[in-house]
């Protein structure tokens, strides 16, 4: 974590419900927090606790009901959306990794990567150069023209990775991104996202039942019936 550096997501009273009346859910209820670039943090709690629903507020893709949000120090969100183009601002600004890869079947590897750089505005030839960059950064370059049905699941996460930071994103989010892998593997996509983190000065979010990664976290909030509890601190995060 940079010292002195300013928070990447900074979020104050923010509330979501869905519906009204005696229907009303309150999915998120005064949630307050901030996370600081090179900063990984834990989003833990109960099913049903809220904490998907706060990773897609985070993501603009549930809008708040309450409360104000900052990403990278622009305020998106204050009682209504502060910024038009919501795509374009997670396109540039948020990076997003899942439990299942979500790869594109019909395309290989590089094109997987390299189709989140065209989608920002980049030409073909620099989007593939970013893609193939990536590859070999994550150390899976050797199946750059590999369709993700013949790649190994620990392959296709890396891939996956490289997609979710094609486009440099400061932010970025992890829904459950061990929960299919084992302990080596588990440790492998914890390592790259430290690597990351680190050397790209990102936050990064991690939504995660997997208690084996929990020490890799420099801090775990705890989300329960939409409040956030507690907030626990690691001094420095440990191996898996």
């Amino acid at each position: 974590m940079s010292e002195g550096a300013a928070a990447l997501v900074v979020l104050t009273g923010i509330s979501k419900h869905f519906g009204e009346g005696d229907t009303r859910v309150d999915a998120l209820r005064d949630v307050s927090m901030s996370v600081m670039p090179g900063e990984i943090v834990g989003l833990v709690g109960p099913s049903g606790s809220g904490k998907s629903t706060l990773l897609n507020v985070i993501a603009c893709i549930l809008e708040p009901s309450a409360g104000k949000m900052v990403l990278d120090g622009d305020l998106i969100f204050e009682n209504r959306w502060l910024k038009g183009n919501l795509r374009q601002l997670r396109l540039e600004k948020i990076g997003f990794i899942f439990q299942f890869h979500n790869l594109l079947p019909f395309l290989n590897a590089t094109e997987n990567v390299a189709m989140v750089r065209e989608l920002a505005g980049a030409s073909t030839s620099e989007a593939r150069h970013r893609a193939i960059e990536l590859l070999d950064y994550l150390g899976v370059g050797h199946r750059k023209t590999a369709m993700p049905s013949t790649i190994s699941g620990g392959e296709a996460q890396r891939v996956a990775i490289a997609r979710a930071i094609a486009n440099r994103p400061r932010i970025i989010l992890a829904d459950e991104p061990t929960a299919a892998l084992d302990s080596q593997r588990a440790g492998i996509v914890m390592d790259l996202m430290s690597q990351v983190a680190k050397e790209q000065q990102a936050a990064i979010i991690v939504v995660s039942h997997d208690e084996k990664i929990f020490n890799r976290f420099h801090r775990i909030f705890y989300l329960r019936d939409g409040v956030l509890e507690t907030v626990e601190k690691r001094a420095t995060p440990a191996a898996v």
